[in-house]
């Protein structure tokens, strides 16, 4: 049409076709039409403000907005939005606030449009106090006003707010649309709100809302950050298309949940249906081996980042640090963090972890010394990390350093979890006279997990008074925690105290109690297999069996001699002997030199502490097979090689 000449002094098609090229994005072709045309309307002005904020140039949008004042051309409701739009985008506060007295004056408030423009522009500004007036003071509502004041509480840290709109909403008469549900189940998300979620998906099933993906994905995100599992996984197996959001959920809800077995196939299953990883995948997958241990299966993740370009990210870097600390391959994670270009405080306290998972306490020590050298200031994440690190390694004198810098240098106020750090050192140690003043000395009340530290450390030192004491406070507290309810039955059982032992066991069954039973993984062959305590479950089991009875021979030819201290039952020495070879870490022990050749490191994760029986065992077996066996049990990880474990019997 240009090059026809129909445009040469027709200012209504220029205008028209300089008006479409704004609006579809084409700035530069509404800018070359634009400035040949002589006589600019408003409508013109107006379609150029809009392209250009909607296009990504934002401040180019506010540079015309100016013009055209500059040319007598007054602003309307049609213009004030997209202006307003442009300040929220560049955060140009001081503007945007002129800009709103400039609507005020002109008497463009109470326009609906304007004033949902308004809005969003002091969200994007995070004040939301002045964003609430605006919002109380409008005259006309419509569902986008809701629908923005709702999202602007949740994108600010506020989604109780949000919430508690949803009642004066509902009376407002208006009409939830999705973006209104989406909004809130945001905000449900945030704050793992399980009630309020499920009243809102029976609104939207009473409504006859359809079901996209944003909405289930929506909906999946608030029943995972709830822990609520099996809900989640009904609506994502309803959903007619599932998406990379829908897979990402659910891989990093049941990691979160502890199902990691259940992410890893998930992570298959989205190859399956056709569809391609991104960064969260890999984080979630990350995550999943992280709690089994599966080495090879975050070796190949490593790979898999690493052609994609992003193994330098420094989240990505951070995440394989502490995954491989998790899944015992301790070098590599400092491999990884030592080739990070750029490292965090989140990457410094992740290696810090990692060296006290392993016991490594002066390792971890040292790195929270360089960390501050480097300038970076701790909180409260790596002094639990280090604190947490002296602990495992017995560092009783670096642990009390640490916690008077917590207090003195760096006027960080101890948490619970700096606390319970402490008594578990200081426990440990067999300082529990020490432990228990602290606890006493402590300004917040502590909680379940102080007194369950002092419970384990008066377990490991027979102490049964002081244990009695911080069992009761554990009572008070968590009436259901099974935990304390079974180590201070062990501790009477050491003490053959047989009939405090019924008492306790008794209270078990009746406040129907379970301990969680003993459960090893193993990783063979890209395969995660799974080994529950007395388990015959298992396609080889036959083979596993006569294995163990050939271990049980050959330890017993060394010297072996059962240590049945750990069997907390009123029975034959015999019988306690053989429930010892039940234990699962045993079962996994004998798969992997069942199925791998002489030489082989066999890798073995378990859900509970390695009773002292097995940590005996694996260290004749290490000895005896020249393997070197690395379990990584509830609290920590054991290197055994040559007869010879990490810790040094101190665990």
């Amino acid at each position: 049409m240009l090059c026809s000449g129909v445009l040469i002094d027709n200012t209504y098609l220029e205008t028209k076709l300089c008006a479409l090229y704004a609006v579809c994005g084409e700035v530069r072709g509404a800018r070359e039409i634009f400035g040949g045309i002589l006589l600019k309307s408003s409508f013109l002005w107006n379609m150029m403000i809009r392209g250009l904020a909607s296009s990504g140039f934002p401040l180019e949008s506010l540079v015309m907005y100016r013009e055209m004042l500059w040319f007598g051309q007054k602003a309307d409701n049609f213009s004030y939005p997209f202006v307003l739009l442009a300040c929220g985008d560049l955060l140009l506060e001081d503007v945007g606030r002129r800009i709103h007295c400039e609507v005020v004056v002109s008497g463009y408030e109470m326009d609906v449009y304007v004033g949902n423009s308004v809005l969003s522009m002091y969200s994007k500004f995070g004040d939301m106090v002045t964003a609430q007036k605006v919002f109380d003071k409008m005259l006309t509502r419509d569902i986008t006003s809701w629908n923005t004041i709702i999202s602007s509480y949740v994108s600010n840290g506020q989604p109780e707010k949000a919430l508690s709109m949803i009642g004066v909403m509902a009376l407002s008469g208006l009409r939830f649309d999705q973006a209104s549900f989406l909004g809130l189940l945001s905000a449900c998300s945030c704050l793992a709100a399980l009630r309020q979620g499920k009243e809102i998906h029976a609104f939207i099933l009473r409504a006859g809302v359809n079901f996209s993906n944003h909405l289930s994905n929506a909906l999946i995100d608030v029943y995972v950050k709830s822990n609520f599992i099996v809900s989640a996984q009904r609506l994502f197996e309803r959903m007619s298309l599932r998406d990379i959001v829908s897979f990402n959920s659910m891989i990093s809800g049941c990691s979160h949940c502890g199902n990691a077995l259940a992410s890893l196939h998930l992570f298959r299953r989205m190859y399956v249906e056709g569809i391609g990883p991104d960064l969260i995948t890999f984080l979630g997958v990350l995550g999943a081996c992280d709690q089994l241990a599966a080495l090879q299966l975050g070796k190949n993740m490593h790979a898999h980042l690493t052609k994609r370009g992003i193994d330098h990210d420094i989240s990505v870097s951070t995440a394989l640090v502490d995954m491989y600390a998790k899944c015992g391959g301790l070098a590599y994670s400092c491999q990884v963090f030592s080739e990070m270009p750029t490292k965090n405080l989140i990457s410094w306290s992740a290696m810090v972890s990692g060296y006290g998972l392993h016991g490594m306490g002066e390792e971890a020590v040292s790195t929270f010394n360089r960390m501050i050298e480097n300038g970076m200031k701790p909180d409260r994440v790596t002094f639990t990390s280090v604190l947490s690190a002296c602990s495992h390694a017995g560092l009783v004198d670096e642990g009390k350093k640490i916690f008077f810098q917590v207090l003195h240098e760096y006027s960080v106020t101890p948490s619970i979890e700096h606390y319970c750090c402490m008594v578990d050192l200081l426990g440990r140690a067999g300082y529990l006279d020490e432990a228990f003043n602290l606890i006493n000395e402590m300004e917040e009340k502590p909680n379940v997990d102080v007194w369950a530290a002092l419970v384990s450390a008066c377990q490991i030192h027979n102490n049964v008074e002081l244990a009695e004491i911080a069992a009761q406070n554990v009572f008070q507290l968590r009436p259901k925690g099974v935990g304390v309810f079974v180590s201070l039955s062990n501790i009477y059982a050491k003490e053959k105290r047989w009939d405090d032992v019924k008492r306790i066991r008794s209270m078990v069954r009746n406040n129907e109690l379970k301990k969680p039973p003993g459960c090893s993984y193993v990783e063979l062959g890209m395969t995660i297999h799974r080994f529950m305590v007395g388990d015959k479950s298992h396609p080889q089991s036959e083979g596993i069996y006569a294995k163990l009875e050939e271990l049980k021979q050959k330890l017993k030819g060394a010297g072996y001699i059962p240590d049945t201290s750990s069997v907390y039952f009123a029975m034959e020495v015999n019988m306690k002997e053989e429930l010892l070879w039940d234990h699962s870490e045993r079962l996994a022990i004998a798969f992997v030199l069942l199925n791998t050749c002489a030489g082989r490191t066999v890798r073995i994760t378990k859900n509970l502490r390695v009773c002292n029986d097995c940590h005996a065992v694996i260290k004749l077996i290490s000895e005896l097979f020249n393997r070197e066996i690395v379990v990584r049990d509830a609290h920590r990880f054991h290197h055994v090689k040559n007869g010879n474990c990490s810790c040094n019997d101190y665990w």
